[in-house]
């Protein structure tokens, strides 16, 4: 799951960030206004963690761009303020969730795995695609209901693929989504092939279906048709 993390306090953003990261995610992180729309502008997320006091610009902004957008990333906001107001007027724009300050970091991922159930599982904990069974608190993929021993990479790419699955994905995204920030966008991306590969041969072990479709001069489709 890829989260961006805009807080203009240093000290907190690194801490929300390191804790995230060990529970899986890939997380960026905004200082201020500026840095988070450019970052909005050209990355998709999972989930915006969005302090609305930022010291460049309204925090609420941010959302009015998304909406406007017709992007699709969940937004949880981080507020100082305990506002009726502040929290209403995020939820009506836009906003999927909301947090006061201080709060404890199992909290705040509790509400980011809310979030992304809600957005693209229905609520669910699992998503299920034929004979592929994805559980997302366990971090497991299971085909005929036999477990796949993959990488966290694999298992980041296989819910990526199901969640989107029927629409065109880009090398581009795919690492944009899986690596984010920590991966130089080069020329090659002979790396993603092979994390596509190891996956495809995972599933067919285990009688799975092929699903995984070259779409040559743009990328990849998970999906039966």
């Amino acid at each position: 799951m890829k989260v961006l993390i805009v807080e203009d306090e240093k000290p907190l953003s690194d801490s929300i960030s390191n804790y995230l990261k060990q529970e899986g995610y890939i997380c960026e992180i905004a200082l201020n206004f500026d840095q988070a729309d450019r970052k909005i502008s050209g990355c998709n997320y999972d989930c915006i963690v969005l302090d609305i006091g930022l010291p460049d610009g309204n925090g609420l902004n941010l959302i009015k761009t998304l909406k406007e957008n017709k992007m699709n990333d969940g937004v949880l906001i981080l507020s100082a303020k305990n506002s009726i107001e502040d929290k209403i007027k995020g939820l009506e724009i836009g906003a999927d969730d909301y947090l006061t300050k201080p709060f404890h970091l199992a909290e705040l991922n509790a509400r980011i795995k809310s979030i992304f159930r809600r957005r693209n599982l229905s609520g669910n904990n699992e998503i299920v695609f034929n004979e592929i069974k994805i559980n997302t608190d366990e971090k497991q993929v299971y085909v005929n209901d036999k477990t796949l021993t993959l990488t966290r990479k694999e298992y980041e790419l296989a819910l990526f693929f199901v969640s989107n699955k029927n629409r065109v994905l880009t090398k581009e995204s795919i690492v944009e989504h899986l690596w984010g920030d920590n991966v130089v966008m080069a020329d090659s991306f002979e790396f993603v092939y092979t994390h596509i590969k190891n996956l495809r041969k995972k599933i067919l072990e285990f009688g799975g279906s092929d699903y995984i479709k070259t779409v040559y001069g743009l990328g990849y489709k998970f999906s039966d048709q």
